[in-house]
């Protein structure tokens, strides 16, 4: 079937019609949420929350998981949710009710692979799927594995791009949920299944699987270097997607959504972080988006230098309209002012400066620390939420120096022997940083050398993207004023 291309389509996606988590919902702790000991006080979540639980609210938590029951129940078990301080365990369902949506553009046997997959597995061996061919200069190819695996063909006579794409599957699609699948995945059997289940809480418009590495019989060092740092892979942590937090996207490599939740559907004119794109303006109308790793689907990463860099510098291009379309939603820096200052002044590594850089943080975890006098320890706590803020500034001063704003760091660094100085420690002290938390099997000279080749092609993209759209937004970072992020009180 050949598809004209439809009107350009707006931004502007509905909102849910209800939030309210239903009776039999289970919710459990996250395991990096922190309780005092009267259970009162609670601190986690990204970005990191602290709620006040009203003496009822603390009965039923109890020991970390509690089922819905009432409206009561509901509220509460919604707050924490929304806080990222507990995570849903909804019940088990069948994979139904869904249809694959598959975007291609030639890769006949890459699709060939997906298919095969999707009919192997038990769940997902009966579900219609929907391959739309995205232009393919061999479309004859497309249509016969298309049609092998009993799959509908759905054709663009041009090329138009894989939000186009993904589009057209999803009006084409008659049930209540949409997987998008990228031909160049293989679904793991049973991946279908635990995300269909997070939809069990009305209000959640995306769930998305890990993206791991397919195996490949040779590794080389790209190989290895992606199992661990590709940018589809989201970690081992579950989780809430919400914009400026540890887990900001979702890659649409694989993503299954509800399909009233996405209007339109995504916005056709970009061509690269449509993903990051739709993640935002689904947030923004309301909806919840899930990060499910215990699901998962393999993925054949790019592992040529030249085709690696290539696409580092692509996904970089992107950065630009994100943060023309989205501000302050995707900033390469996001810290609050005493913490750039406290580290601007360590940098200098002289007894004055690190003094004064000391006055802040103790300043800071004073400040913290009196607005949680019923924590365990107030002054404890104080003390360990200003350094994990004034680290993780840190941290994002040497990925910035690396990787959003390498060009001005070089610059600086050409003319300036004390930034040189600091540009060079940066890059391998960060290289050796990360290395030693990947568990990388890598030396740490390799891993280091190919971290700062990943974050410079990016960085470049991302200057591209800036220079084109005439734009500096992309580089402007964001100042967050507060340590802790929410302070609200949870009640029954």
């Amino acid at each position: 079937m050949t598809l004209v291309r439809p009107r350009p389509l707006g931004a502007r996606l509905p909102s849910p019609s209800d939030t309210t988590l239903p009776h039999g919902f289970t919710v459990e702790l996250a395991p990096g949420t922190h309780r005092s000991r009267d259970g009162r006080l609670m601190v986690g979540g990204s970005p990191l929350r602290l709620v006040r639980l009203t003496d009822a609210a603390v009965r039923r938590l109890g020991d970390g998981r509690f089922t819905v029951t009432d409206a009561t129940s509901a509220a509460l078990a919604r707050r924490l949710l929304d806080a990222g301080l507990v995570h849903p365990r909804p019940a088990p369902v069948p994979a139904g009710d869904t249809t694959v949506v598959v975007p291609v553009r030639d890769r006949a046997a890459r699709l060939d692979d997906l298919l095969a997959a999707l009919r192997a597995d038990p769940a997902t061996a009966h579900l219609p799927v929907l391959v739309v061919d995205d232009g393919s200069r061999d479309p004859a190819a497309l249509a016969e594995v298309a049609r092998r695996h009993g799959a509908r063909l759905l054709t663009h006579p041009h090329n138009r791009g894989p939000a186009a794409a993904r589009n057209t599957g999803l009006r084409h699609a008659r049930t209540p949920y949409v997987a998008f699948c990228d031909s160049d995945v293989v679904p793991e059997p049973g991946w279908l299944a635990p995300l269909l289940a997070q939809f069990a809480d009305p209000a959640l418009a995306l769930a998305a699987p890990r993206v791991v590495a397919l195996p490949v019989p040779d590794p080389g060092l790209l190989d290895r270097y992606e199992e661990l740092r590709s940018p589809l892979d989201m970690g081992v942590a579950e989780g809430p997607v919400v914009p400026v937090s540890a887990l900001s996207y979702v890659p649409s490599a694989t993503i299954v959504v509800r399909r009233a939740a996405l209007g339109p559907g995504f916005d056709e004119t970009l061509r690269v972080a449509e993903d990051v794109d739709l993640c935002i303006r689904l947030h923004e109308a309301g909806w919840r988006l899930r990060y499910v790793p215990a699901a998962r689907v393999g993925h054949r990463h790019r592992t040529d230098l030249r085709s690696w860099l290539a696409q580092r510098a692509g996904y970089g291009t992107g950065a630009a309209d994100l943060a023309l379309r989205h501000p302050d939603r995707v900033p390469p820096l996001y810290a609050a002012p005493w913490s750039l200052a406290a580290c601007a002044l360590l940098a200098r590594g002289r007894p004055a400066p690190v003094a004064l850089a000391a006055a802040l943080t103790g300043l800071t975890a004073l400040r913290v620390a009196r607005r949680m006098p019923d924590a365990d320890h107030p002054a404890r706590a104080g003390a360990l939420l200003a350094l994990a803020a004034l680290r993780g500034t840190a941290e994002q001063l040497l990925r910035c120096a690396t990787r959003h704003h390498w060009p001005v760091a070089l610059a600086a660094a050409a003319v300036n022997r004390r930034a040189r100085h600091v540009l060079i420690a940066a890059a391998v002290v960060e290289g050796l940083v990360d290395h030693r938390r990947s568990g990388t099997s890598l030396s740490p000279p390799a891993y280091t050398v190919l971290r700062r080749l990943d974050d410079l092609a990016y960085g470049w993209g991302v200057w591209q993207g800036a220079v084109r759209r005439g734009t500096a937004a992309p580089l402007k970072p964001r100042l967050a004023l507060r340590v802790v992020s929410r302070w609200t009180a949870a009640r029954p």
